[in-house]
């Protein structure tokens, strides 16, 4: 499982121009999921998103977490985190999870996160979507079960 974590003043996500989610100060996080992936890797990923101090404190050190400051996630799945470039110009997304196993993983993720934290949004699983962000920062942290679970 691979998050890319935004810290952001504001985030929007939308499908067919309708808004299915939006946030004030809080993370966007884009999701993508891989056939490997479990619940129990699932679990240590929203532990982890959710505990990571990146959120200054009063002297300006990143030391709060997310539920700290009170604030929100949009979260949204994302196939092409698994895009390989490796050969010739064209992604291939081989490694990117079928769409039912992926869905199943990414609704049991946005069911955990609801569950620890207040406001959760999110974007339309498959769909075109448009997601509009204010990075606050800029600050981005990229996580993969492949290197923080092992």
């Amino acid at each position: 499982m691979r998050l890319v974590i935004q810290r952001v003043l504001q985030g929007s996500v939308s499908v067919a121009g309708k808004i299915t989610g939006e946030i004030g100060k809080g993370h966007v996080v884009f999701v993508g999921v891989c056939d490997t992936d479990t619940e129990q890797i699932t679990e240590k990923m929203v532990r982890k998103l959710l505990h990571l101090r990146i959120f200054e404190d009063a002297e300006g050190k990143t030391n709060l977490s997310l539920q700290d400051v009170e604030g929100g996630l949009l979260i949204v799945s994302q196939f092409t985190l698994y895009a390989d470039c490796k050969k010739g110009n064209r992604p291939s997304f081989v490694r990117a999870g079928k769409p039912e196993h992926a869905n199943a993983l990414y609704e049991y993720f946005l069911s955990l996160c609801a569950g620890e934290c207040s406001c959760v949004q999110h974007g339309v699983f498959g769909a075109d979507m448009k997601v509009s962000l204010v990075n606050d920062g800029p600050f981005t942290i990229v996580l993969d079960s492949e290197e923080i679970l092992k």
